[in-house]
């Protein structure tokens, strides 16, 4: 398992990897309460997440996605390892997989210490 360690401004840059999701037209409040639900117990799991945000839209702006996932890990080898861990695959299975209509993601470096 991959484990993050602290870092200072003096090392590379942290990486901020942020998921945007739309949902099919039957996707559920209950449902949106239980990904989210799933997706703070599984983050609290794992090792490679140096701080973790995930949540509905709160629409303050017009247009954009219905929910967001922001992830900020110590690099590329925490990012795989997190995303490909088996319990960020067991909440797609789960979830994700029948609520998405689309889905985008981008990844941004990110100073250490810039988000608690």
């Amino acid at each position: 398992m991959y484990t993050a360690t602290k870092h200072t401004l003096k090392e590379e840059p942290m990486i901020l990897h942020i998921a945007n999701f739309r949902w099919k037209p039957d996707v559920t409040e209950e449902r949106i309460a239980a990904l989210t639900a799933a997706l703070t117990e599984m983050a609290a799991q794992l090792d490679c997440i140096h701080s973790y945000a995930a949540g509905p839209n709160l629409h303050l702006r017009p247009g954009g996605s219905d929910y967001a996932v922001a992830a900020i890990v110590a690099d590329g080898d925490a990012l795989d390892a997190y995303l490909d861990h088996p319990l960020h695959q067991q909440v797609y299975t789960d979830f994700l997989g029948t609520m998405l209509e689309s889905r985008e993601a981008a990844q941004l470096p990110i100073a250490s210490g810039s988000f608690a």
